[in-house]
């Protein structure tokens, strides 16, 4: 049997101090073995023991990594039953998890995981006429919020995690967010639970009156013994419930015996609220809806500092705002370092505060964010105010929700961690605490900044421990308790909001002391006397210094790379720490990071689940292959290398760069597969093909030669191989006598126009002569004199895709030789393609990070977009009347941005689409390979096919990616045209002649 023996009981003092960063991971042998062989004959769902899936759901959002027996995703209600009874046999503890974001270890154990989210995530009913909706646990918060959006109705909690979080999760944190202000914790918004427990008992729970409860005592069975049991907890102690439960907004700390009380209706589903996982399963949930607000107004003050912005909470509070957040201006000079945009929204000051007015008439709602400003004016030392529109009110949200952890990874910055984020206390007494954590702070000297929700109290930090040395350890438990003591001491929770789990369970008894603490163990043993739900989490817990995911035995392997990882002290184990468990690539509602994960819904096709991977990897426990993995090399193989996750993810985890470091490692001893040289090298074969192009053409459409090629190559057999253009674009130019190389020219010495190099790129010289042909009318258009290469020269884009780092430096050697006089004459590098842009922007420097030529080439760089609107003097695009939809290659928006691409379209008088599409899914040779096709045509019909679908023939379809023009092409039958074509296009029709 799977035993929960190890129980640790004791509380701080923390001695003797665990260092350990692991609990050892149990092989799957034995018992393990033969549960999973059961619960494959018995679920529906997807059963999982082997080691990659146990690594992926090793850790959370937290400091803790504990390796899970086996993981186990449910197809529904029935699969949860037969899972929970299964391990019941074995004695195998379970652990319920939603979007694994809890930031205090509740989330990782050694347990039988079960995902809800990817199955089990249905909205069941929205009832707009009483206000409820009944859920599955895997549900999305913002699918939930936006469906009762229709209803002017929604769910009141709403965490920054709100686009990924579910409301399983939710219910078993008690989690709260920005707006707990208008609708309370998640606690105060559930009406009903179906819960599974673990010896099999299924019950319906809710509030209970004395008739009901009588009846269900007298009744027998399980049922009966709980609630006699529940009964006696509420009898013996409701005189210490009340007199030792924190009457604050934000006590999410220990288990709610409060909704036990007569008072509050007996009503045992909340009481479950905030569990964590230890108690019962949530199957389905009744939630309480509320009106949403149909207008907001915004309003940004900006005090001095976070303490004072903290001691005029009260007099803020007096106008009911339904949010109101703070955080302090070491935050923006973080996400200053890392060029964040939008800062210039916020207003001046080291202590900001945001403050959120809701109704449903927008002239009250103005009305009373200005009478707060003029109050505060005719205040001593008045903060700077600024009141928002609705646009700027999205992108400071944005700031206010990512930016904290965001600018914990600044350049440069010292490494924080949580540990001591969450703590509450009433918000007249937030100013004093904030005042007397600091000076706590100072005296062990940590750094870290507040943030949170300064209108009920509740602060969040991530701190500056050291949680690799034995002193840091030591120094960071006596931290927490002294902090635990102080928040104690201002009658505050020590969680408000994230929960107990590891991080706080030991230190609850300095909070509710002995014998509410008897009471919480006795409430977990009436639901789970042996033991099995998420053990050792909230009561009888592991220690805040166990199971660390550091710890002072963290001794990654230091492997020697290609790139330099240079933001990262030149370390792929410090890279792979990037990656905190935020799980914001977990997202489906927008942008366009972690495309496979959009589609699959599966941990190890997030950048989460992938960076997680590469961290196992270089622990070698779980993970035990290296380079030669299985279970990376599958994981990375659904990467599409977007790089979306370099501006995406809050923590910059850079996975295309990851993924490339690990295919030339992956692929050193052994031959890579025959597409893969066929897309890597496409510029070599580009080359010998284009002479040939109308034979080679010929010879490709043919089904016979197609069926050969789709064989060898592993091709899907839906996709066509791009065409060849009869001339290429520099043959083009070789033979238009009326524009001069710079190598021949007798004029160019003479002339006074500047000069700039038009980068000719593989796929709009071979494929796409007529994008290149466009650029270069434009361009000269515009006044300057345009020299083209005519040598052969590859920006090696397509070689990263498939690891082969060594040939892309020899590819990016030649560049910095041959264009060497141009780089140093500081000639603009015109780049037509996006993906070659992002080579010279991003990985040519990382390969390079030493060479002047490297450094000046990325600064040299510009998309024709960036060009014309920042260094082409006087330029005007002529005007184009009509509709265009727009969708941005994957590395222009991450690196780039669409900013300059967009306003040139609507200078040019354009009605101007630009759908939140994401991937187009082709992302070079991922799409044309057979095992990939699916998942390239589920990324593109997403939203980007649909969208163009939906548009007139009138309409046209502007995308610069190469990939991108191709898959709309084979998925739509559309014709996509480049930003160069449509300038051109626009002269065209100015000057027809």
């Amino acid at each position: 049997m799977f035993s929960s023996s190890g129980v640790n009981t004791t509380v701080l003092p923390l001695s003797p101090l665990p260092l350990s960063s692991h609990a050892k991971p149990i092989d799957v042998f034995g018992e393990a073995l033969e549960l999973e062989r059961e619960l494959k004959r018995t679920l529906k769902g997807e059963v999982r023991f082997d080691r990659g899936s146990r690594a992926l759901y090793a850790t959370d959002g937290s400091n803790y990594r504990q390796i899970p027996i086996g993981l186990v995703v449910p197809r529904d209600d029935e699969d949860v039953i037969a899972a929970v009874s299964a391990c019941r046999r074995y004695g195998a503890p379970v652990l319920a998890r939603g979007a694994g974001t809890s930031l205090a270890g509740q989330c990782c154990n050694v347990a039988v995981v079960l995902d809800f989210t990817k199955y089990m995530n249905k909205i069941l009913e929205i009832n707009p006429q009483d206000s409820f909706a009944r859920v599955q646990p895997g549900v999305v918060l913002d699918s939930l919020r936006n469906t009762a959006e229709a209803h002017q109705l929604t769910f009141a909690p709403d965490p920054s995690t709100h686009n990924r979080c579910t409301i399983g999760g939710m219910i078993g944190n008690n989690s709260c967010g920005t707006h707990s202000l208008l609708g309370g914790k998640t606690v105060d918004n559930v009406q009903q639970l179906r819960v599974l427990l673990y010896d099999g008992t299924q019950m319906n729970v809710g509030d209970t009156n004395e008739e009901d409860l009588l009846a269900k005592i007298n009744a027998e069975g399980r049922e009966s013994e709980i609630y006699t049991k529940l009964r006696l907890i509420r009898d013996q102690y409701s005189a210490q419930i009340r007199a030792g439960f924190p009457q604050i907004p934000r006590r999410v700390s220990g288990y709610n015996l409060d909704e036990l009380l007569p008072e509050r209706g007996f009503n045992v589903a909340r009481s479950l609220v905030g569990t964590e996982g230890t108690c019962v399963i949530v199957l389905e949930a009744k939630l309480k809806l509320i009106h949403s607000p149909q207008h907001r107004t915004l309003v940004g003050l900006g005090y001095k500092d976070a303490f004072i912005a903290a001691d005029h909470v009260p007099e803020i509070l007096d106008f009911e705002p339904i949010g109101l957040e703070g955080f302090e201006g070491s935050i923006v000079d973080g996400l200053k370092q890392k060029g964040a945009a939008h800062l210039d929204l916020l207003p001046e000051g080291r202590g900001i505060l945001l403050v959120e007015f809701g109704s449903d008439d927008i002239a009250q709602c103005d009305a009373v964010a200005q009478k707060l400003i003029d109050r505060l004016k005719a205040t001593a030392g008045p903060p700077v105010a600024r009141k928002y529109t609705k646009d700027e009110a999205r992108q400071v949200w944005h700031l206010r929700e990512a930016g904290p952890r965001a600018a914990a990874f600044a350049p440069g910055a010292v490494p924080e961690w949580e540990g001591w984020d969450d703590a509450a206390v009433a918000p007249e007494k937030l100013g004093k605490y904030l005042r007397d954590i600091r000076k706590l702070m100072d005296e062990y000297g940590y750094r870290g900044s507040f943030y949170g929700h300064f209108g009920h109290g509740c602060i969040h930090m991530r701190v500056s421990f050291d949680l690799q040395s034995e002193n840091g350890i030591r120094k960071y438990a006596e931290f927490i308790e002294r902090a635990a003591d102080l928040v104690v001491s201002y009658g505050g929770s020590l969680s408000g909001e994230h929960g107990d789990g590891q991080s706080r369970g030991a230190l609850l008894p300095k909070m509710f002391g002995p014998e509410l603490m008897r009471a919480f163990t006795e409430f977990k043993s009436i639901w789970d006397p042996g033991n099995k739900m998420n053990p050792h989490k909230v009561v009888n817990p592991y220690l805040p210094t166990e199971n660390l995911r550091l710890g002072v035995d963290y001794k990654p392997l230091l492997p020697k790379t290609h790139f330099a990882f240079a933001g990262d002290n030149g370390s792929l184990p410090q890279a792979t720490l990037r990656c905190i468990g935020l799980g914001a690539c977990r997202k489906q509602d927008g942008g366009a990071m972690c495309p496979s994960y959009m589609v699959t819904l599966e941990e190890e096709h997030s950048t989460r689940g992938r960076a997680h991977l590469l961290f196992e990897m270089l622990q070698g426990e779980v993970i035990r292959e290296g380079w030669q993995d299985q279970h990376v090399k599958k994981a990375l193989d659904l990467c599409l290398s977007c790089k979306a996750c370099k501006s995406e993810c809050p923590a910059n985890v850079d996975l295309a760069t990851y993924r490339a470091e690990f295919l030339s490692h992956y692929y050193e001893n052994k031959a890579r597969p025959l597409h893969a040289h066929l897309f890597g090298r496409i510029d070599r074969w580009a080359r010998l093909a284009s002479p040939f192009a109308e034979t080679v053409n010929f010879i490709n459409r043919r089904s016979s030669v197609r069926f050969v090629l789709n064989k060898i190559l592993r091709l899907a057999p839906q996709r066509q191989l791009p065409q060849f253009a009869a001339t290429s674009f520099q043959r083009w130019v070789r033979n238009r006598q009326s524009v001069e190389t710079r190598q021949n020219s007798k004029q160019s010495s003479r002339t006074n126009k500047p000069e700039v190099l038009l980068w000719v790129d593989t796929f709009n010289n071979y494929f796409h002569p007529e994008t290149s042909r466009a650029a270069l009318e434009v361009l000269e258009g515009a006044g300057v004199q345009v020299t083209i290469s005519q040598q052969h020269l590859c920006c090696g884009r397509p070689l990263y895709d498939f690891g082969m780092l060594d040939e892309a430096k020899r590819y990016l050697t030649r560049i910095l030789q041959v264009l060497g006089p141009q780089i140093e004459a500081g000639f603009p590098i015109i780049v037509l393609e996006p993906s070659c842009a992002s080579v010279f922007r991003d990985e040519m420097v990382n390969l390079f990070p030493d060479d002047s030529r490297a450094k000046k080439l990325r600064a040299q760089t510009f998309l024709l977009s960036e060009f014309l609107r920042h260094h082409a003097p006087g330029y005007q695009p002529n005007r184009l009347s009509c509709r265009i939809l727009v969708h941005g290659h994957c590395h222009q928006k991450a690196l780039m941005k669409m900013t300059d691409e967009e306003a040139l379209l609507r200078e040019m008088g354009a009605e101007v689409l630009l759908p939140d599409s994401g991937c187009c899914g082709m992302a070079g040779g991922f799409g044309f390979e057979k095992d990939k096709f699916e998942i390239s045509q589920a990324i593109g019909e997403r939203v980007l096919l649909p969208a163009v679908r939906q548009e007139s023939r009138e309409t046209l379809i502007v995308a610069d990616g190469f990939s991108c023009r191709e898959q709309i092409k084979q998925a739509t039958g559309r014709e996509p045209l480049h930003l160069s074509e449509v300038l051109r296009l626009a002269m065209k029709e100015r000057n027809p002649t």
